[in-house]
């Protein structure tokens, strides 16, 4: 795995033992607990997780919408923490382009998509605007939406369109919050394959935020947020078997802090009967985890 720590000047994305607490009735939510992330320049990742595992609240750091309790974090060379009212704004309008689950969100409903593409590059003072708009319409394969406004396409089209306003800016990082919540399996595709082409076409760092699994048949790199915290990475690749036909190679990884932690995936805890403690073994070439056996409760139970 990554040090994230470690200098990187290839990495769009660093964070390092970010801590997000909220405080609601005096009562202290903490909402990331330490979470170390890399994303190197031109990479595109999922973050997934369950409701309430602190997603959503990195999305809102990384934005420039939120600001973190401690801890590090930089997008594209640029220290967040550093950043004052006007620099935070200037982020938001040159560096990262943003995809919000609601197409209200992301479009303006009297506007038709050329108008809406038009509108995000003036605030960005993008130059060449008719051609930028035409050549993003045409990579989001949504060409013929031009002159739609968003109650006339699908929701796909709606989404496709909003990649392309959230690309207006020329950003470095692109980051999508659910941009497939609201779509059903097939457009879903459609949008993380206009994501991924994208990615690959411009070259622009993609951050998907997403609880939808099927996410992860699109990306070569999915990164689970547990309890505040980066647990596993899946990393795909393809290989070539026996008879030389290629297949997809996923592999799945512990994320492992600067102090040794690491989370063990919920399936293999349930599985093995894992809880309170495990016990442990240095081998050669690998440490090895077992279940405890409480010899106490053994005991107890013989007599």
């Amino acid at each position: 795995m990554t040090d994230v720590t470690s200098p990187a000047p290839d990495a769009a994305i660093r964070c390092a033992d970010l801590v997000r607490i909220f405080t609601a009735d005096g009562v202290e939510v903490q909402a990331l607990q330490g979470l170390n992330l890399r994303v190197d320049s031109g990479e595109l990742v999922a973050i997934v997780g369950a409701s309430g595992s602190g997603k959503s609240t990195l999305l809102g750091i990384l934005s420039g919408l939120d600001k973190p309790t401690a801890g590090s974090v930089s997008v594209a060379g640029r220290d967040l923490l550093t950043l004052g009212n006007r620099e935070r704004v200037d982020y938001r309008r040159h560096t990262v382009g943003f995809v919000w689950q609601q197409t209200s969100r992301n479009l303006l409903g009297y506007l038709t998509a050329r108008e809406n593409l038009a509108l995000a590059m003036s605030v960005a003072r993008t130059g060449d605007r008719d051609r930028r708009a035409a050549e993003l319409l045409e990579l989001l394969e949504v060409a013929h939406c031009a002159d739609r406004r968003p109650t006339e396409m699908s929701g796909g089209e709606q989404q496709r369109v909003a990649i392309a306003v959230a690309l207006a800016n020329e950003p470095r990082v692109l980051l999508a919050d659910e941009p497939t919540g609201e779509l059903d399996e097939a457009t879903s595709a459609e949008v993380l394959e206009a994501m991924r082409g994208v990615n690959r076409e411009l070259g622009v760092t993609t951050l998907i935020v997403t609880h939808d699994p099927t996410v992860s048949e699109h990306v070569a790199r999915t990164v689970q947020i547990r309890d505040g915290r980066t647990a596993t990475e899946v990393l795909r690749r393809t290989g070539v078997n026996e008879h030389g036909d290629e297949h997809m190679v996923a592999e799945e990884f512990a994320v492992l802090d600067r102090v040794g932690r690491l989370q063990l995936p919920q399936e293999y805890l349930t599985t093995l009967g894992m809880r309170d403690r495990v016990r442990l073994a240095l081998e050669q070439d690998h440490v090895g985890v077992w279940p405890h056996e409480d010899r106490r409760e053994s005991d107890g139970d013989d007599s």
